[in-house]
């Protein structure tokens, strides 16, 4: 085990990371600088500056990235309308690569050797984090006690938190039945009953959105308006990027928008059931599209579509710091200099329909050609002939040679 003098660790506050905390003093015989970011999680965060003083930490870092976290992660993968494995949003990935960024820069601000983290050895976390931390500071020493430790189970934890007196909040409860993540983009359920893939979530799980049947009756109208591909106002109310975000979560949520049940592929290697609210990034992936129709050149809309696998596998595996990464963003980011105007949404029981976009300076879409009307010579028709015959003109020699066997 290498010499630790100073550890820089992710902290929540609840069980697993206080247990982390004093585990580190206990085995490492180190000093523990903590680090706690508000990320939109919804849960008050100084309780956790309380906690580290009680167990002795001097240095407490408690800041509120959530501006930054929606314009400078959510925003530009938004812009590349990325989902994994055709579903997934991915709230928490891309939570992680700003979380790791804070960490390394507080290990330099306060001469830190080592940086640590409460991902388990089986889940995909780790790897984002510890790609994030090589990625911006190649020589840091990363621990990883669920890779270490022998408190394999959440009773040997409470047990281990009990002989070391720490408090553990919900403890007589038994705690949440699911394992949970949250920000601003959304909220994730795994564990428990979940590990299921053929049981249905209870409803009770659910906390940002109402179910389908329970939400209104009376369908909801909103317009959003666009610059370079971002979303800067909506009902013609500018807003900051982390408002706007709130604002459509609490909004979908109201209107059962967003909810998610998908058994996905873990880079480690596993299958994984988890279950997502992500209701005010439902809104934005349906909207951004129907802006892009309507601004992006047809082949750059399909380059894009063809690029995004790709990207989503990249943030899901925790590749966000990678120049591959950065390349496919300079890319992604040109595209969005045209991604200018307005969207008209309609949110209905689960629903995001998009029921209008225009944009008055770079609109591609030409009345004048695409009208089924006279279109006063402005498309001529004849042409066509000409076009579907030089790209017929490969399958017609094809057909002649190949005759079909019999």
């Amino acid at each position: 085990m290498k010499k630790v003098k100073k550890v820089v660790l992710a902290f929540s506050g609840g069980l697993d990371t206080s247990v982390i905390l004093k585990w580190l003093q206990e085995v490492y015989q180190c000093e523990v600088v903590t680090f706690t970011a508000d990320i939109g999680q919804g849960e008050e965060i100084e309780p956790a500056r309380a906690k580290a003083q009680r167990l002795g930490i001097k240095e407490i870092f408690i800041e509120d990235l959530r501006e930054e976290f929606v314009r400078e992660y959510v925003f530009p993968m938004f812009r590349a309308n990325t989902i994994y494995e055709g579903e997934y949003l991915l709230g928490t990935s891309i939570a992680r690569p700003l979380i790791a960024k804070r960490q390394i820069e507080i290990a330099r601000e306060t001469g830190a050797d080592a940086v640590s983290h409460g991902a388990t050895g089986k889940g995909n976390d780790q790897v984002r984090f510890e790609l994030g931390y090589y990625a911006l500071q190649p020589d840091i020493q990363v621990i990883a006690p669920w890779r270490e430790w022998d408190l394999t189970s959440r009773e040997k934890l409470l047990n281990y938190a009990e002989r070391h007196g720490i408090s553990v909040e919900m403890k007589q409860k038994g705690g949440s039945p699911y394992s949970m993540d949250a920000n601003l983009l959304h909220i994730s359920y795994e564990g428990r009953s979940l590990e299921n893939p053929a049981l249905e979530p209870e409803e009770s799980m659910w906390r940002w959105t109402q179910s389908p049947e329970k939400a209104p009756n009376e369908s909801e109208y909103i317009e959003l308006e666009y610059e370079r591909g971002d979303i800067v106002a909506i009902n013609g109310k500018r807003l900051t990027p982390a408002i706007i975000l709130e604002q459509l979560n609490q909004l979908g949520g109201k209107h059962g928008i967003g909810r998610l049940d998908l058994v996905e592929n873990r880079y480690v290697g596993m299958k994984s059931r988890g279950c997502y609210e992500t209701p005010g990034g439902t809104i934005m992936l349906r909207a951004h599209r129907a802006i892009e129709s309507i601004t992006l050149d047809r082949e750059v809309a399909h380059l894009k579509d063809e690029l995004m696998p790709r990207y989503a596998s990249l943030i899901y595996n925790g590749y966000w710091w990678s120049p591959e990464r950065m390349a496919l963003q300079t890319l992604i980011d040109e595209s969005q200099v045209h991604v200018n105007g307005w969207v008209r949404v309609k949110l209905y029981k689960g629903n995001v329909i998009i029921v209008g976009r225009d944009s008055k300076t770079d609109s591609l879409f030409d009345t004048n050609i695409a009208t089924f009307e006279d279109d006063a010579g402005a498309y001529n028709q004849a042409d066509a002939a000409g076009f579907i015959r030089l790209n017929a003109l490969r399958l017609r020699i094809a057909s002649k040679i190949r005759t079909p066997r019999k």
